[in-house]
């Protein structure tokens, strides 16, 4: 394999209690070549504090401030911004990832010619316990079936930009990511699953993530404002995504 560089894509708002755990566990990375990418969104609490040892120490490790709160895609933005890696992976400043996440997504990447994948992920409460819950994936899903199946996990995927070209959030508070992937699946790309537990993702109920109201109208807005699709087709999309969110949660 040979020694691409992988940017890690990791924005941070007042993440002080959780972003020493996701940093350290790219650091246990056994792929070598990566740069992590944080972008501070205006943190009212010691998130600084916390990251500048790591930057000093890790010449891999490079921090970014925002002035202004921007929210979680204007973060990721600004932090692709700066990256010079061919590939892409993305980690929030609350999740961690397996140590052979890196090494194994890329090696299943190159041997098969894949441009954009993901991985399984597990799910762990908000002190960092793992939970006996993951989140199981299929081994690939394309445009139409990712509108009912919101089964990618942000902080499992990885892209080789120099095949899927120009990569940015939309300015979403949620469901940004979501929006992303729509737009890359509707090139005509597929994405792949690699069914490994490679990620862990926390349960924190501060995250914007955890207002499923809030995210599940964004949902709705991505269907209709990003996507554009009829009423009742953006309906039939939406009960399937309902349905399936359900069903990951219990």
């Amino acid at each position: 394999m040979e020694n691409e560089l992988v940017s890690i894509i990791m924005p941070s708002y007042s993440s002080a209690p959780f972003i020493a755990d996701a940093i350290r566990s790219t650091l246990r990375q056994t792929y070598p070549h990566w740069e992590l990418l944080i972008t501070d969104d205006a943190s009212t609490d010691d998130t600084l504090v916390v990251v500048q040892p790591f930057v000093e120490r890790d010449p891999r490790v490079r921090l970014f401030q925002l002035t202004e709160n921007g929210g979680v895609a204007a973060a990721r933005n600004h932090a692709i911004g700066h990256a010079r890696g061919r590939y892409l992976a993305f980690l929030d400043s609350d999740d961690c990832w397996h140590p052979e996440k890196l090494e194994k997504q890329l090696l299943f990447m190159r041997q098969q010619d894949h441009a954009f994948t993901f991985t399984a992920y597990q799910l762990m409460n908000s002190d960092g316990q793992i939970l006996d819950k993951t989140i199981q994936i299929p081994p690939q899903i394309d445009y139409k079936q990712y509108l009912k199946n919101t089964v990618i996990g942000c902080l499992t995927v990885m892209l080789d930009r120099k095949r899927v070209g120009e990569v940015r959030f939309p300015a979403m508070r949620t469901s940004q990511d979501m929006a992303l992937w729509l737009r890359i699946l509707r090139k005509g790309f597929t994405a792949y699953g690699l069914g490994d537990t490679l990620a862990y993702y926390r349960l924190n109920p501060h995250s914007n993530s955890a207002d499923k109201l809030k995210a599940a109208c964004d949902v709705w807005r991505v269907y209709r404002d990003s996507e554009k699709l009829s009423w009742h087709f953006a309906l039939y999309n939406f009960m399937g995504y309902a349905w399936r969110a359900i069903r990951k949660r219990l």
